[in-house]
């Protein structure tokens, strides 16, 4: 159908005025955002959606707005990013792929709150570490990498899958010196860990936190007491893995003993190593390429899911180190 200027118009009918307010916010703060991604006019009524455009903006809007409906009716909240990233992979070709979104539930929190994957990286990551005994997460902050490495290895762990979690981090200098810090070793590299205490907490709670790290079962440490250990039935997980050395994480993937799982997670854009020296991460994922039992996942900034302008600040960052990388090459 279409009207006096022959603009195309498309209709979608709601059930309800939760309906709207799921897909528009109370105050329809999210239409700004299906006008401004799709280039179509939207008009809500009691009973339906109005959408107005070009033929391929209304079917494109159309099939968007449908698929996030469905998702919503299921119990799926929609917000700003889940907006986006259905509309990106409609652009793509790919809107058959938006239902994928719910995915199943990873885990639960202590206090009940379902973790579930948010993007299709974050759904190929959790199979990955489901069917792979080690698996390399890399991509930027936000993309939840540790956060999801940590669910699958505490539900692992109540399952008795492994006998204890190990979680390591290289205790590398980001512009201050461990030496000016106070207190022993343990206490100097702990502001390095404190995102994997924080995350363990989160699935545990405090007290049986405590408990379990008191007997072993949990073990949180600066990647150099790794040095000399055979890890048996171990969930061991290396976060900020773009710090370690070439030797370092030879040393750390040797580590691997029986029944032990190991999942390797970082950011090769934010490596704090001096320049002379190269990621053990980077020349890790080079060197195992293609090697059996081994997943490389590679997130991206479409799998961001913190506010969405981080995602906004990811690409500007990667559009800035890109120019000067083409300017080096001029050069």
């Amino acid at each position: 159908m279409t009207d006096e200027q022959g603009k195309a118009i498309g209709r979608i009918e709601l059930e309800s005025m939760e309906d709207s307010i799921g897909l528009f916010g109370v105050f329809d703060e999210n239409l700004a955002v299906f006008e401004e991604e799709t280039g179509v006019r939207l008009r809500i009524h009691n009973d339906g959606i109005a959408i107005e455009g070009d033929e391929e903006q209304v079917a494109l809007c159309k099939t968007v707005l449908e698929k996030l409906l469905d998702m919503q009716r299921k119990g799926e909240p929609i917000n700003r990013g889940r907006i986006r990233y259905a509309i990106d992979l409609a652009k793509e070709g790919n809107a058959e792929l938006i239902s994928q979104i719910m995915g199943d539930v990873v885990a639960l929190t202590n206090r009940g709150k379902q973790v579930k994957c948010k993007t299709l990286g974050q759904k190929r990551y959790v199979q990955a570490l489901k069917s792979h005994e080690l698996v390399f997460g890399v991509g930027p902050a936000g993309t939840g990498k540790t956060y999801l490495a940590v669910a699958m290895a505490v539900v692992a762990f109540k399952n008795k899958e492994v006998e204890r979690i190990i979680l390591t981090r290289p205790a590398v200098e980001a512009g201050e010196k461990l030496g000016f810090l106070p207190g022993d070793l343990q206490n100097k590299v702990d502001p390095y860990l404190r995102p994997l205490y924080d995350a363990l907490q989160e699935f545990f709670g405090l007290e049986t936190y405590k408990q379990l790290m008191e007997r072993g079962a949990i073990e949180v440490a600066p990647l150099a007491y790794m040095r000399g250990r055979t890890l048996n039935n171990a969930f061991i997980i290396l976060d900020e893995a773009q710090n370690c050395s070439i030797e370092q994480m030879k040393m750390f993937l040797t580590r691997f003993g029986e029944g032990s799982r190991i999942v390797v997670t970082g950011d090769v854009t934010q490596i704090d190593l001096p320049k002379e020296k190269k990621s053990g991460l980077v020349h890790a994922i080079h060197v195992l390429d293609g090697v059996e039992g081994i997943s490389v996942i590679k997130l991206t900034h479409k799998d961001v899911v913190r506010h969405e302008l981080v995602q906004r600040i990811i690409q500007a960052y990667e559009r800035h180190e890109n120019a000067h990388a083409k300017e080096r090459r001029d050069d």
